[in-house]
């Protein structure tokens, strides 16, 4: 299945808050929860203040993840117990990569709210889980991951992680 992405809402440029226009599409292949591939089509987007390229990134996808956004969300919020079909290795990776980021993401929103004047009070007590911490910038209901991920990204502070080099052995 081939899907088009296309947002209804106005581009700006992350970098210098340009316009952006469209110069052309690529392919970025997602898969489902039951491993089915879906192939969506993207926008590539050029600045016309810095000329930069960027892709038009739907909720649904997380940079530099196979998987939909979906799927890693199920499986760090329910933990080991997983609808997902993904091997266990796949989703041992997931756990290993949201453990060495989720502390960056809270540091990220922490900076992106108090940029745009709306800093977030902190904790009364210190949360005894990343997902509770997180879900205080984000909220808990479904769809939290695309909620930390969209500010980030648009913030240009996502780091690209390649699995590779989280498994801790050298």
């Amino acid at each position: 299945m081939v899907f088009f992405v296309r947002s209804a809402e106005q581009h700006i440029c992350p970098i210098c808050e340009g316009d952006l226009y469209t110069i052309g599409s690529r392919r970025r292949i997602g898969r489902k929860p039951t491993g089915d591939q879906i192939t969506y089509i993207i926008r590539r987007l050029r600045c016309k203040g810095c000329e930069r390229i960027h892709h038009e990134l739907p909720d649904l996808l997380v940079p530099y993840k196979r998987f939909e956004a979906t799927c890693l969300e199920s499986v760090l919020s329910k933990g080991q117990v997983s609808d997902v079909a993904a091997d266990e290795s796949t989703l041992f990776r997931w756990h290993i990569w949201f453990e060495k980021c989720w502390q960056y993401w809270v540091n990220c929103l922490t900076t992106i709210l108090s940029r745009t004047g709306n800093p977030v009070e902190p904790l009364s007590a210190p949360s005894p889980s990343a997902l509770q911490r997180i879900g205080h910038y984000v909220g808990q209901g479904v769809g939290w991951l695309a909620r930390v991920v969209r500010p980030i990204v648009h913030s240009q502070l996502w780091v690209h992680t390649r699995s590779a080099f989280l498994s801790g052995s050298p």
